[in-house]
């Protein structure tokens, strides 16, 4: 009878169920890793030879067949090593593992029998929970990670040799017990806006766009503090909740990005990938299909810094993800679905030399409008705020004493959406005012006469879509939740038409054709 232990394998950023059997026929010595399993899986059979070999156990001198099943499905990766080098040798009858169907096994053996730290595991050990594994063993340098699954016994060893003795009950580790790591991966606590004076217009915009989670974009000259601006919206979003926080560690995890050690992420990741980034790094993909820089912002924000300088169709690939709150990367082998709710913010010049509207620039109109094409409709169209970045003179920033801080921001923030997870309380997948579908728009965007009146007088002015009138909607109501108003007011909409200096400066140029 075959031999048989439970190991895991991902599929996009989920973990699902491996069993791993070994069985030994009589033949040629030799050995076939079978079950659809990458390089890295087949090049398995040399490293368990050799770690085999260096713990002292004998290694068979038969034909080895190791079967991953389901067989079907594509298999990636090296932490399946320590799973099947535990297989073979109870088959082999060189150890005398006791309830090995109790058990998990992930790690990746060195030639010398160390157990090496691998990437995914937490997805691993959540995959291990939902099928009812409720003992794991893993490399020591991931124990921490894997204990943040509760109701899971984790136990961390640091080579082949010491998982063996623990499994024949020879040895009881001295790191495990079960998890609930409360370790945290906390962001930089410099960043303040107690640091931006001067702004003060351009704080409002980012407290409307941070309160309801809506898309920003602002324009202005070179050094006038659009990229600090975007570097400290992190700070006054509300804290993650504990759900989130998976979501968020478990991309980590799988993407390579949590140092040993490291545990649960309470902080909302901010990402600020180069205007060089590709389509595969920026949106995700690869031979294996690994998330990109719009998954790792998941919960979090997405900066982009000089937009103009992005390709088009770099951006224009922003357009489902910004939409649907997703990625679905499509291969040959599979699709995998990666999530992408992220708040997008993004900076550019207002022209091509960077200094429009100010005596120093010199270009034309229709080289400003050239240069701002670049971005596509469709994109500007899914960006809220829209807000001018003046610059504010070194010698003026001496006169301005006092500042609202991100502890301060962070409060008003909370109290909006607090409201708004109140009055979404119940619908699955709708926390903020930005997620709000068109029927939602009618049932909470109620206005008067006059609020109506001057949405549909600039609508007509700027010829904006369903789609711009939508999203004026949204945040006219997160405007009135930061008020904790009942219904839109006029100085609500007022508040999200000041919000849109683009479609103002745009409209001043003319262009001879």
């Amino acid at each position: 009878m075959a031999a048989m232990v439970k190991s895991f394998a991902i599929q996009g950023i989920d973990g699902y169920p491996i069993d791993i059997e070994v069985t030994m026929l009589e033949g040629m010595p030799m050995l076939s890793i079978i079950g659809m399993g990458d390089q890295s899986v087949k090049e398995a059979g040399e490293r368990i030879q050799a770690a085999i070999d260096t713990a002292g156990f004998q290694f068979p001198k038969k034909r080895i067949i190791i079967n991953l099943a389901p067989g079907d499905i594509k298999k990636r990766g090296v932490h399946f090593d320590l799973a099947m080098a535990v297989a073979l040798l109870q088959e082999a009858q060189e150890i005398g593992a006791k309830n090995l169907e109790q058990y998990g096994l992930i790690g990746e053996l060195a030639l010398n029998g160390n157990l090496r730290p691998c990437m995914g595991i937490l997805p691993m050990v959540m995959s291990a929970e939902k099928s009812g594994i409720r003992k794991i063993i893993v490399p020591e340098a991931n124990r921490k990670e894997a204990e943040l699954i509760k109701n899971v016994e984790v136990h961390g060893f640091q080579n082949l040799t010491e998982v063996i003795r623990f499994l024949e009950g020879k040895k009881v580790p001295e790191n495990h017990g079960m998890s609930g790591g409360t370790e945290l991966l906390r962001q930089d606590e410099s960043l303040d806006f107690a640091d931006v004076k001067g702004q003060d217009a351009v704080i409002d915009a980012v407290l409307l766009a941070a309160a309801g989670g809506h898309n920003l974009l602002m324009i202005g000259e070179p050094g006038c503090g659009k990229t600090m601006i975007a570097q400290r919206i992190p700070t006054i979003l509300p804290q993650m909740t504990e759900e989130e926080s998976l979501e968020v560690t478990k991309i980590c995890s799988i993407s390579g990005l949590l140092t040993n050690g490291h545990t649960l992420i309470r902080e909302r990741p901010f990402r600020a990938p180069h205007h060089n980034a590709s389509l595969n790094s920026l949106i995700g993909g690869g031979v294996n299909a690994l998330p990109g820089e719009v998954s790792l912002a998941h919960n979090g924000v997405l900066f982009l810094d000089e937009l103009t300088e992005f390709s088009r169709k770099t951006l224009d690939a922003l357009r489902q993800p910004i939409e649907d709150k997703r990625v679905c990367i499509s291969r040959v082998s599979g699709t995998n679905t990666f999530p992408a709710h992220f708040m997008f913010v993004a900076a550019m010049n207002p022209c091509p030399c960077g200094y429009y509207p100010d005596a120093r620039c010199r270009c034309t109109d229709y080289e400003i409008i050239k240069y701002r094409s670049k971005i596509s409709g469709p994109i500007m169209d899914r960006i809220d705020v829209q807000k001018e970045v003046k610059p504010v003179g070194y010698f003026q920033l001496e006169d301005i004493s006092q500042t609202r801080t991100s502890a301060q921001l962070r409060e008003v923030v909370q109290r909006a959406r607090n409201i708004q997870q109140e009055r979404y309380a119940g619908l699955d997948g709708i926390n903020t005012n930005a997620q709000m579908t068109t029927s939602m728009i009618q049932k909470y965007c109620e206005m008067d006469g006059d609020s109506l009146a001057m949405l549909r007088e600039n609508c007509e002015k700027f010829g904006y879509s369903a789609r711009v009138i939508h999203k004026l909607l949204r945040m006219a109501r997160t405007s009135a939740d930061l008020d904790g108003a009942e219904k839109i007011r006029l100085k609500d909409v007022e508040h999200v038409l000041m919000c849109r200096d683009l479609d103002n400066s745009n409209s001043r140029m003319m262009v001879v054709r």
